[in-house]
């Protein structure tokens, strides 16, 4: 027996409100259109979202196979963020992005949605509306751009951009050259090019099971997108045939196998707290903890900026995330299905490695241990992340002195004075960053170093912030602080001078102060006076309602599924 479809709900009665639902949609439609099954496209395709402007190109592609399936499909443009763009920051909009999606989602007459995004916050604002209204859902990431190059030499976005503003300020490259790089930087339409959080969030939703296998990765500019968008506005069809809905394949072992996707491609740390808010809007009880244990003994095998040397084009080429799951297939859970109804692991077997400088062999990895590492101790009761595969491997074991900036604004006033007490020994502190104090979590805890230390060689230091850092960042940083010193976490009440222990291996972070002392301190007048005080809007709300780090950053009245239902009519 077929299941009735949602969308009969507004569409096939024969009062006056069905008339209404009907005649509005009939300007170019067949009679018969509201018989078939209604595919929305959740288009986050924006101007001024520059990594997602050539997603009304591949709508057109879904729309073509929602079409030959035997479906209507319906573009609907969703809320899009740039990461580039937004401020004060786009992590504050995630939550907005997800909310206002899942929304228009249950509100409309649809059976099924494709879901497309590419920068960073898309793709996980999607993915959250989807599993909290419940309705069949499939992805199609937007894709990475082609490599630029500046004087013959590849540009990975982001990555050089931090490289080069740090090179700039050390006299090794003139302002000009900086800025003659600019053009060279963007060479096509996509979204960073490096393993940054867009192609980690693109990569990761296929290994969560969300995208059709082998489709991520694929270059924004290359005809295989297109291709795959095809054959996704078809598999959305099947989707909603077999009423196989996020909360029917989406399990604790979806998020598994996330996680070890995660640590093979040496994947952005923001896809900890976006992985976090996704499972908490289908109920599972995914935690900081699960992140050390699974991906703690999960090899780098993908040599990619920031980590490595190559970018996501070379990925591509070389065979792609399915040979990269393929060399770790023993660590992934097998019961995992996909929005095909298979399992991940049964796409693996033909995968292979085409060029064992981009994918390294299980064999011969990059680094053997390159999971996440999850930090705990008196700075940071509720835990703290660092990427090894991202840091200097002789600061992973340290303790030295904190030189500790209040705000974003302090550190910036004071980052190149010549007065101030820094040598390569110290471990630099940046607090008022996390969702709470900024608003949002913005991505600055990869604070740029001295000018004087830049001067001397030195291209790395412990950092640590309460905030995130871009995916295409690198360095030893210590992020996502929990509790954040806005929500009166110990971070709060380091002072310069404070030694701070940090033992990756052991997994600790300790503020070698004696707790006596601590309780005798309190924040001091430029720690408050930079937390953001929002009197209205958005800011107000996510302030009041908004989850720590550790949680996913979600708001608290969004976590769990509210389902697609609508109780009342509208007319």
């Amino acid at each position: 027996m077929t299941k009735r479809l949602r969308s009969a709900d507004w569409y096939a009665g024969e009062d006056r409100d069905s008339y209404i639902h009907r005649a509005w949609m009939r300007r170019g439609y067949p009679k018969d259109f509201w018989q078939k099954p209604q595919i929305a496209i959740a288009n986050t395709a924006s101007d001024l979202t520059p990594c997602n402007m050539h997603l009304t190109e591949v709508a057109q592609s879904v729309k073509n196979g929602i079409y030959e399936a035997g479906g209507i499909p319906l573009e609907l443009p969703v809320v899009s963020l740039g990461e580039t763009q937004v401020r004060p920051t786009a992590m504050l909009w995630r939550n907005m992005a997800a909310m206002a999606t899942e929304e228009m989602l249950r509100a409309n007459p649809i059976d099924g949605v494709v879901l497309l995004g590419g920068c960073d916050k898309t793709i996980p604002s999607l993915l959250m509306a989807a599993a909290s209204v419940d309705i069949p859902a499939i992805v199609v990431p937007g894709g990475p751009m082609l490599t630029g190059h500046f004087k013959n030499q590849p540009l990975g976005c982001g990555t050089d951009v931090w490289r080069f503003s740090e090179d700039v300020r050390a006299g090794v490259i003139s302002k000009e050259e900086f800025f003659n790089s600019e053009s060279s930087m963007i060479r096509s339409k996509g979204h960073c090019n490096t393993m940054g959080t867009a192609s980690t969030m693109g990569l990761i939703a296929e290994a969560l099971g969300t995208v059709l296998p082998g489709t991520a990765g694929t270059p924004a500019p290359d005809s295989r997108l297109l291709e795959a968008a095809h054959e996704t506005g078809r598999t959305i069809l099947e989707l909603v045939k077999s009423d196989r809905k996020p909360s029917n394949f989406l399990t604790k072992a979806n998020f598994h196998n996330a996680i070890v996707a995660l640590a093979a491609i040496g994947g952005s740390t923001n896809a900890v707290v976006h992985l976090l808010a996704i499972a908490g809007r289908l109920g599972i009880d995914l935690t900081l903890d699960d992140f050390h244990r699974i991906g703690a003994k999960v090899p780098l095998l993908v040599n990619l900026q920031p980590a490595g040397k190559y970018l996501m084009d070379d990925l591509y080429r070389a065979g792609g995330l399915l040979a990269v799951l393929n060399e770790v297939k023993d660590l992934l859970d097998p019961t995992a299905l996909t929005v095909t109804g298979k399992p991940l692991v049964s796409y693996l077997s033909n995968a292979q490695i085409w060029d064992q400088d981009v994918i390294y062999p299980r064999t011969k990895p990059i680094i053997e241990n390159a999971g996440i590492s999850v930090l705990r101790g008196s700075l940071a009761p509720n835990g703290a992340i660092i990427k090894t595969a991202a840091a200097s491997p002789n600061l992973l074991k340290h303790r030295g002195k904190a030189v500790v900036f209040d705000s974003i604004e302090d550190f910036h006033s004071r980052i190149d004075d010549p007065k101030l007490e820094i040598d390569e020994n110290s471990i630099m502190v940046l607090r008022g960053c996390g969702p709470k104090g900024y608003p949002g979590m913005p991505e600055v805890s990869n604070m740029a170093l001295p000018k004087k230390l830049l001067e001397k060689g030195v291209r790395d230091v412990i950092r640590i912030s309460d905030g995130r850092m871009s995916g295409t960042a690198y360095g030893t940083v210590i992020l996502h602080v929990s509790p954040e010193a806005a929500a009166g976490g110990p971070l709060s009440l380091v002072q310069s001078g404070d030694y701070i222990i940090v033992d990756v291996a052991a997994g600790k972070l300790e503020l070698d102060v004696p707790e006596s002392e601590l309780k005798n301190r309190k924040p001091n007048q430029a720690t408050l006076a930079g937390y953001a005080k929002p009197s209205r809007g958005w800011e107000r709300l996510y302030i009041d309602h908004v989850q720590q780090a550790d949680k996913g950053a979600d708001l608290d009245f969004l976590i769990g599924s509210s389902s697609s239902q609508v109780s009342r009519e509208s007319h």
